[in-house]
């Protein structure tokens, strides 16, 4: 079993900056990918960003050259780094981890953008 929980969210102004992340525990042998999701208030959930075991990264377009993600193998870690933040980047930003073929995903965590 595989727990994900994800942090570091809360309430930032536009233009500014938050750094979240997504911290896997449990019976993991190597994580296949992470990826961050969101899902606003009324809306579907979104893809954001993921990375694989081999680095490779994928953003959505809106939120290329703006955020950032990155891992910490030796934790098990995955973090975004969000920048140029926008009221329309505020969502419930979620999680998920691959491990031997299976997602495991965590309960989120808020990010408001406001002024």
């Amino acid at each position: 079993q595989v727990h994900v929980v994800e942090s570091g969210g809360g309430l930032v102004q536009p233009g500014g900056s938050l750094t979240l992340s997504c911290a896997a525990s449990g019976t993991i042998d190597s994580i296949a990918s992470s990826g961050w999701y969101r899902q606003a208030q009324g809306k579907q959930r979104e893809f954001v960003a993921d990375i694989t075991s081999r680095g490779r990264v994928n953003y959505e377009d809106s939120v290329k050259g703006r955020f950032t993600i990155s891992r910490d193998t030796a934790k098990n870690t995955v973090y975004l780094q969000m920048s140029s933040l926008n009221p329309e980047d505020t969502a419930l930003y979620f999680c998920d981890v691959v491990v031997n073929y299976k997602a495991y995903w965590g309960q989120g965590t808020q990010v408001t953008v406001s002024a």
